[in-house]
């Protein structure tokens, strides 16, 4: 950083520092002006004068005005232009008092808005030049009143031109940081959603894998002296609910530990076209299921398909848990035009566990066919038993808008 760059920031830390430099510069400015005489007869020379004394006073006043020209902006403005009103009048040879104004109407500018900028700048033009060529000394015609003129045009024009860069660069840099405040929050939001997703998925694999293993493991505990081939079946089939629980996990737990774009899976997602081995899962663990499934020969989207497969799951999955050993389950699948609606019903006379322990399984339910543009409804049957009635978009949001579902 240069001595200059250094001494301009110091100098713009401290604005009355800044002030006060520039309004002694001013003043150096102005007396040096005023020993100045413009003449001659063949064309302009220039030679030396000694300056009035009441001209250095007003030059005097207008620099010590413009110490608080950021404070009190217009106030300093109709300091300076009094004392430059004054001396056009009765200055003669006139000294250059009206700089100390067009650095007031500079400020006056830069501080304020086009229309205030344009009002004062018209009405301080008007004034100073008006009452030089009418009362001053001068012809007026004289290029001193003209100068007038030019000097408070300029002033206003740079410090509208100033004020203008700054909203620019104001501007810039909200929306600079609105655009960092919304990536942040887009950033919260996406890793909360994952959250829930993964939380829900993993309550999924987890709930209806152990609740069938929770199911069998009681089985072959009860039948295990006196039907040990039962046992032994049963055991099987706690084997299988776990090893489905183990691979389901440790491929969601691979997609977590990936540092870069998940790989394509191995295996495609569970859908629709698994119904019935789900359903055949579930009697294996005494639960009668049946099944009725109504398509039209088209595949559903990928969403659409995973969201209704667990659905279903989680409807099973709480029947076994809570609706009773003599339950029995009824799985309906129906497309209707571009809706598919599931619906599981249970005849168990239990409470269902899901409604009045405050689990998480209709929750997740309802978590993803909220993400589809769906609805679900849940609730006691009348006679007994629960029912869970999901419609489901086949068109979804994010299909429609071109991306993968």
């Amino acid at each position: 950083m240069s001595t200059l760059q250094r001494a301009r920031r110091r100098l713009t830390a401290h604005p009355f520092a800044l002030d006060t430099a520039i309004a002694a510069g001013a003043l150096v400015c102005m007396v040096v002006g005023s020993f100045v005489a413009p003449g001659g007869e063949h064309g302009v020379s220039w030679g030396v004068r000694t300056p009035d004394p009441f001209s250095l006073v007003l030059m005097t006043l207008g620099a010590a005005a413009l110490v608080f020209r950021r404070s009190a902006p217009k106030a300093v403005l109709d300091v300076t232009g009094t004392a430059s009103l004054v001396e056009s009048i009765t200055g003669d040879p006139r000294a250059p008092v009206a700089m100390c104004a067009v650095i007031a109407l500079y400020t006056v500018a830069a501080t304020t808005d086009r229309a205030t900028t344009w009002r004062v700048g018209l009405l301080t033009m008007t004034v100073l030049t008006g009452a030089a060529m009418l009362a001053g000394p001068l012809p007026w015609y004289a290029q001193e009143n003209l100068a007038i003129i030019a000097w408070t045009g300029i002033g206003a024009t740079a410090g509208d031109a100033v004020r203008s860069r700054r909203a620019v660069v104001q501007a810039i840099r909200e929306r600079a940081d609105r655009a960092e405040r919304t990536r942040e929050e887009e950033a919260r939001r996406r890793v909360a959603e994952e959250r829930l997703r993964i939380a829900r998925d993993l309550h999924d694999v987890v709930a209806h894998h152990i609740a069938l293993v929770n199911v069998q493991a009681g089985v072959a505990a009860h039948v295990m002296d006196k039907r040990p081939d039962q046992a032994k079946e049963a055991l099987a089939h706690v084997r299988e609910a776990s090893r489905s629980a183990l691979n389901e996990l440790r491929a969601t737990v691979g997609l977590l530990r990936q540092t870069g774009d998940p790989e394509a899976p191995t295996e495609p997602a569970p859908g629709l076209s698994g119904l019935d081995e789900l359903a055949g899962t579930f009697r294996n663990a005494g639960l009668p299921v049946e099944v009725a499934h109504a398509d039209q020969g088209e595949a559903l989207p990928a969403a659409v398909d995973l969201a209704a497969y667990r659905i279903i799951q989680e409807a099973l999955t709480n029947v076994q848990k809570h609706a009773g050993r003599d339950a029995r389950a009824e799985v309906s699948v129906v497309r209707v035009g571009p809706l598919v609606e599931v619906t599981v019903l249970d005849d168990g006379t239990a409470v269902n566990g899901a409604t009045a322990g405050g689990g998480h399984g209709l929750l997740g339910m309802r978590e993803r066919v909220t993400a589809l543009g769906g609805s679900l409804t849940t609730g006691p049957r009348y006679g007994g038993g629960f029912r869970v009635h999901a419609i489901l978009p086949v068109k979804t949001r994010t299909a429609a808008t071109g991306e993968p579902a």
